[in-house]
């Protein structure tokens, strides 16, 4: 496993891709992003990921569907999912699957930096 923490950013929107890459290097992190869960999932970054930070709306499989498809492959890498359409069943499933944290759009760096920071701990003790 790398000592800098690689980032997996899934949004399908090029700006908030951009924005959260600029923002997680900025912070010391590696980041790489993905335009779809899909193209995760057919990377080769699953294993060296060590959190991911993903959009809830996406179009074929969201970002929860993400997180539980991989807890059924028994991955628990950590996730911090980002939205702009609040939905409180949807928060409730993602936080109940292991999520670290669920933000609305737009984001506070603060907070995002708390969370990551969250993740970070909990894949170094695994």
């Amino acid at each position: 496993m790398s000592t800098v923490p690689l980032i997996s950013i899934v949004d399908d929107d090029a700006s908030v891709r951009a924005g959260l890459s600029d923002f997680i290097s900025s912070i010391g992190y590696t980041a790489h992003a993905f335009e779809s869960a899909e193209s995760f999932l057919d990377s080769a970054l699953l294993d060296s990921t060590w959190c991911v930070i993903a959009d809830v709306c996406l179009a074929a499989m969201n970002g929860v569907q993400l997180q539980h498809h991989l807890r059924e492959q028994g991955h628990r890498v950590p996730f911090i999912f980002i939205t702009a359409v609040p939905d409180e069943n949807m928060r409730r499933h993602a936080l109940h699957d292991g999520a670290v944290c669920f933000l609305i759009k737009p984001l506070d760096g603060d907070i995002l930096i708390n969370c990551l920071s969250t993740a970070i701990d909990e894949r170094r003790r695994r």
